[in-house]
């Protein structure tokens, strides 16, 4: 048998297997819902009794700098926000997590993976983090374990994230876990009258790497 043929081989196993992988869309549930924990942090439920601490997080203007969310500007804007994401987790559409320290209920921050697309095993990545915790070491501890949710337990084959080009600290933890930058788009949406660039990175399920890409390059 010659090289090339045993290569094409390999790879026809190969995307046989994946068929045999995706056959079907995927189909998380998040009951009972997971509770992830670090080192230092505890990854948790967002519920109504942390309205104060959503609204010091989405009113906080450090926090929102290049997010490009308007601030809340009342704590009944956190309940009806909590209430949305209850109904994202409820219909398995999003998985949002507060960050607490270990022996705190105090949200310092959150994480998510927005906008499940299920055909596509894809998912966003949106997290916060209070400016008081910055350059600690915690969203890369958070990062770490979501990201590992996200592949071995959601079988997620691609993590995508999209932010502000101005964005250098979210920039570098996302270099840090591999993304890899795949598109710069030039002002593709509005916020606050000016259009706005957004720059879109996304990490591969490694255990899916060898999976042969049926992209053509012309």
């Amino acid at each position: 048998m010659t090289n090339k043929i045993k290569h094409e081989l390999d790879f026809s196993f190969l995307n046989m297997h994946a068929l045999v992988i995706f056959e079907k869309m995927l189909m998380p549930v998040f009951k009972p819902f997971p509770i992830i924990k670090t080192e230092r942090l505890v990854l948790r439920r967002i519920n109504e009794n942390d309205k104060n601490d959503i609204f010091n997080h989405r009113s906080n203007v450090e926090v929102l700098k290049y997010l490009d969310r308007a601030p809340m500007k009342v704590c009944e804007d956190a309940i009806h926000h909590i209430r949305q994401l209850d109904n994202q987790i409820e219909n398995n559409e999003s998985l949002i997590w507060g960050i607490a320290l270990k022996g705190e209920q105090r949200l310092i921050g959150t994480i998510a993976f927005h906008r499940l697309d299920k055909p596509n095993y894809r998912a966003d990545l949106g997290y916060m983090l209070m400016p008081s915790f910055w350059k600690l070491g915690l969203m890369s501890e958070v990062l770490k374990e979501v990201i590992e949710y996200g592949f071995e337990v959601m079988k997620l084959h691609t993590i995508e994230a999209q932010i502000n080009p101005f964005n250098m600290a979210s920039e570098k933890i996302l270099n840090k876990f591999s993304f890899v930058k795949e598109a710069h788009f030039k002002q593709n949406y509005l916020f606050n009258g000016t259009f706005v660039d957004s720059v879109v990175y996304s990490l591969i399920n490694p255990k899916h790497t060898n999976i042969q890409s049926t992209s053509t390059d012309f």
